[in-house]
């Protein structure tokens, strides 16, 4: 049984599921739905997207490059049967899901960090912006205005991670 993969979507298609269309040039597309087929004849690019793997792979979604990815390619040599095979096969597969997802989970939380930075940025730009509606009416200098401001963001990232 081949798991085939969709040409638009990358989802795995089942045998028997799915359409598939084959070029002049004897080129086989398979698509996993209708709205995949139906975006491929409006020749309408994955990589644009959003609702692709392959948006995601290219705008930085998800992990591109890792070394498990090597197990997931396709091979057409048929291996011999062999009982010791099977079971060190069984056993390499379940330990390669787990240091997928570990290595899932860390570059999630990576991204979840870069994007937890680029919100206190924007939050203090936006502070800098209306200082003037935060600080005491009896504080005149700039300088005054964001050492006020700095205290007040540091109470405010604080309250935000909470």
């Amino acid at each position: 049984m081949r798991l085939e993969k969709c040409y638009v979507c990358s989802s795995t298609v089942y045998p028997g599921h799915g359409s598939t269309f084959v070029r002049n040039d004897s080129k086989i597309f398979r698509f996993c739905r209708s709205k995949c087929s139906k975006n491929f004849k409006m020749k309408r690019n994955p990589r644009k997207m959003r609702w692709t793997k392959a948006y995601r792979k290219a705008h930085g979604k998800e992990m591109v490059v890792d070394s498990t990815f090597n197990f997931e390619k396709k091979r057409n040599v048929p291996l011999k049967y062999d009982r010791d095979l099977w079971a060190n096969t069984l056993l390499a597969m379940k330990r390669i899901a787990e240091i997928k997802e570990r290595r899932e989970r860390q570059f999630i939380k990576d991204r979840l960090k870069q994007s937890k930075e680029t919100k206190n940025q924007i939050a203090l730009a936006e502070v800098e912006r209306g200082i003037n509606l935060i600080a005491a009416p009896t504080l005149k200098t700039k300088e005054q205005l964001l050492r006020v401001a700095n205290v007040s963001t540091k109470k405010e990232v604080e309250t935000m991670e909470e």
